[in-house]
């Protein structure tokens, strides 16, 4: 049996080095263990990277193929795209346990000893050195990129009380304060936005990726340290901040770009994974998979957005935001009306908006606008993206001249009749309202009798924001919800009191 055929309960009961030896320990590199255990996840055909959506065929290859050429890797792209999350997984690639020198603050190899402390104790102790076991999860440090990291953190400083208490050189190793990449020997160390790093810190990681070497007060120390390099980073033609030294980039091996889903459905199921949703919110809202498809529409229709910065790009978590608003909407809607159970509504996503305020960067032309405006645009440009998927185009019918199935609808609000859909409207009258309104009812059952009654409410309702988005109604804004009248009517009005007649 070897080291690795050991169970837990044997491999903790060694406690010295001697019998660390007996049990066929060798020692190996950090990347030739995650390389290691990679290799046996493939053979077996399991996912490190579960829960990583849409980087089936991009992303996650190119990880594992870095990992098995053993490479340092920098995750490129704009914020929301899971850099930061797959880098945590691959602490799963580590062994569960690793023997180290009891008491080392690098933690040393006891076969690989590289720090002062290390090497004394087993010049002095021999085989009877005592060891100790790491787990897999010390074994990851994350430092976040800020302007005022310095030397000291990253790589370490002399401690003038170690060198005055113990007599010592500033020289000598033994009076050093480690900072976190020597203590995350045969560890991952990630540094999140690495271009926030200043210049001088970027150039001080020149020799550790390359050579090992370190250098404290100008004292420079030769410590083999075995550390899996991971770093994040947006585009340097956003991050005005900063960027990666050139020499650096060169220096880290694999550079790895990280991008958007690329359809709703992927969109969907991470949203669907992330969102933070109590059990009595899940048994009390009803939602649809067309509610799921307008909320990752939204994001969809934010990176096209003419008023949002591209290259500061649309986060993930703002669908996560915008749906667990959207739910809290409809929740606090249902105890408003002393209910106990509801569905969402096309109204409830104004609870949407401030999910995405918070979650865009705007440009001139966006800031002018105002975000609260930008945002209801793109909810309207959501649902005017989704209403051609379960209805006819309007614009297709009036191009080609056909008969509207819209007509009884149109016709209607033609004579002046109009609707006003209240956010906190009970069940009873928002389905009365809708089922008011002649043919609005026929259309959706035309299409989809088949479907429950809360459904068909649903498309009702989508219906009528629709033809609003498409011209054949117009929609206006209340504090309490949305009133839907004729389009013309709607104009005339416009006219009758603008500032020249008054």
């Amino acid at each position: 049996m070897t080291y690795y055929d050991l169970s837990e309960k044997k491999l903790l009961s060694i406690k010295t080095l001697k019998e660390l030896k007996a049990a066929g320990y060798a020692s190996i590199g950090i990347k030739e263990e995650l390389r290691k255990n990679l290799l046996k996840s493939l053979k077996n055909g399991d996912s490190v990277f579960k829960g990583i959506w849409g980087y089936e065929h991009t992303v996650i290859p190119d990880i594992e193929r870095a990992i098995l050429a053993q490479h340092n890797i920098n995750f490129l792209g704009l914020r929301g795209q899971a850099k930061t999350r797959i880098a945590r997984m691959m602490l799963f690639l580590l062994d569960e346990w690793i023997p180290i020198v009891q008491g080392s603050e690098l933690n040393d190899d006891p076969l690989r000893p590289i720090s002062h402390y290390a090497l004394s104790k087993l010049r002095d102790e021999g085989d009877n050195t005592a060891i100790s076991w790491l787990n897999r999860n010390e074994r990851y440090t994350e430092k976040l990129a800020t302007p005022d990291v310095s030397i000291a953190d990253i790589i370490g400083d002399v401690d003038p009380i170690k060198a005055a208490s113990l007599k010592l050189s500033y020289s000598d190793q033994r009076v050093i304060h480690y900072g976190l990449i020597p203590r995350s020997n045969r560890s991952i160390f990630v540094i999140n936005e690495l271009p926030d790093l200043q210049a001088r810190i970027q150039v001080a990681l020149f020799n550790i990726l390359q050579e090992g070497d370190i250098q404290i007060r100008g004292f420079k120390l030769r410590l083999p340290l075995d550390v899996q390099f991971v770093f994040t980073a947006n585009p340097e033609d956003y991050t005005n901040r900063g960027s990666i030294v050139t020499p650096l980039k060169d220096r880290i091996d694999s550079q790895i770009i990280t991008h958007y889903p690329k359809r709703i459905d992927v969109g969907k199921k991470i949203t669907q994974q992330e969102a933070r949703l109590e059990s009595e919110q899940k048994q009390a809202v009803k939602s649809f998979d067309l509610v799921k498809d307008l909320v990752e529409q939204i994001a969809f229709e934010a990176r096209e957005s003419e008023y949002i910065d591209a290259k500061s790009g649309v986060s993930a978590r703002l669908t996560i935001s915008a749906y667990e608003n959207l739910i809290s909407a409809a929740e606090r809607r249902m105890i408003k009306n002393g209910m106990e159970k509801t569905t969402i509504r096309v109204t409830d996503f104004v609870g949407v908006i401030p999910g995405i305020t918070g979650k865009v960067e705007l440009v001139y032309e966006g800031e002018q606008e105002g975000p609260g405006i930008v945002a209801a645009n793109l909810i309207s440009k959501s649902i005017r993206a989704q209403f051609v998927n379960f209805f006819p185009d309007p614009e297709e019918i009036r191009k080609n001249k056909k008969k509207s199935p819209y007509q009884a609808i149109s016709e209607w609000f033609g004579k002046g009749n109009l609707v006003d859909l209240t956010l906190d409207a009970s069940d009873s009258e928002y389905s009365s309202c809708l089922k008011g309104i002649p043919g609005l009812a026929d259309l959706v059952n035309k299409r989809y009798g088949q479907e429950s009654e809360d459904y068909r409410l649903f498309l009702m309702e989508l219906a009528l924001h629709g033809l609003a988005e498409y011209s054949v109604l117009s929609k206006h804004i209340l504090d309490e919800g949305f009133q839907f009248k004729d389009l013309i009517s709607s104009m005339l009005d416009i006219e009758d009191h603008s500032p020249e007649d008054s």
